[in-house]
């Protein structure tokens, strides 16, 4: 690669509390050679400009609220060869940018990673082995996709008729392309504050409604009602 900068991209809306946390992070572990990249929805009426202007990122306001065109107009404006789209309530590992950079160096198209939860839950440590191998579950957001922004644009950017499971969506696209991926075996932290909110059975039960009726070709809104309804 002639040009390793790698522009991460986050989504947010009203996630002040999970930047304060994030953006140190991240600029603590990255080189200078990445970007980070708030795509911060119209609708934030909480301190996340404030927590943006206090940090080495890049923010952006969209018209849209709607996680799909956040992170197509973050990828739209990242000067990186490289887009990585993170999740605010999300941490990826500490060596982010070599497992980046070694994955899209071989003969991978695109990558995602596994993670665990920031929980001692035997049950989710349970789900998050699942994440550590390809499947039929793999390529939801919070593993975190990354791929050139060539690649990316190529595939059509995220689909914005999905107004949830756009992550599934665009990663099934690519798989279709017989574009090839790598699972890095290296964990993102993610939040379990959906589970602590409800319960394990819930949300699983929650996730396979949804992803059964994505299967289906349901319409995304009716997969949103419906996800919606079963959890708080």
């Amino acid at each position: 690669m002639t040009n390793n900068l790698i522009s991460i991209i986050i989504p947010t809306l009203n996630e002040e509390e999970n930047l304060t946390k994030l953006l140190p992070y991240l600029n603590k572990h990255k080189s200078f050679t990445t970007e980070i990249v708030v795509a911060d929805a119209c609708k934030t009426s909480d301190s996340t400009v404030e927590v943006c202007d206090q940090h080495d990122v890049v923010r952006i306001v969209c018209d849209q609220c709607s996680r799909a065109a956040q992170m197509n107009k973050g990828a739209n404006v990242a000067k990186g060869e490289i887009v990585y789209f993170l999740h605010a309530d999300a941490r990826p590992p500490e060596s982010f940018e070599k497992d980046i950079l070694s994955t899209l160096s071989e003969s991978y198209d695109f990558g995602i990673f596994s993670y665990r939860f920031d929980s001692e839950s035997i049950l989710l440590s349970l789900n998050a082995k699942f994440t550590k191998r390809k499947g039929l579950f793999a390529g939801g957001g919070d593993q975190s996709i990354f791929m050139k922004k060539s690649t990316f644009n190529a595939l059509g950017n995220f689909d914005t008729s999905y107004c949830i499971m756009e992550d599934f969506k665009l990663f099934h696209k690519a798989k279709k392309q017989d574009l090839k991926y790598r699972v890095v075996p290296n964990d993102v932290v993610v939040s379990a504050r959906k589970y602590e909110k409800n319960s394990y059975l819930r949300v699983n039960f929650s996730n396979l409604v949804a992803f059964t009726m994505y299967h289906l070709g349901m319409k995304p809104e009716k997969i949103k009602k419906a996800y919606s309804l079963l959890l708080k």
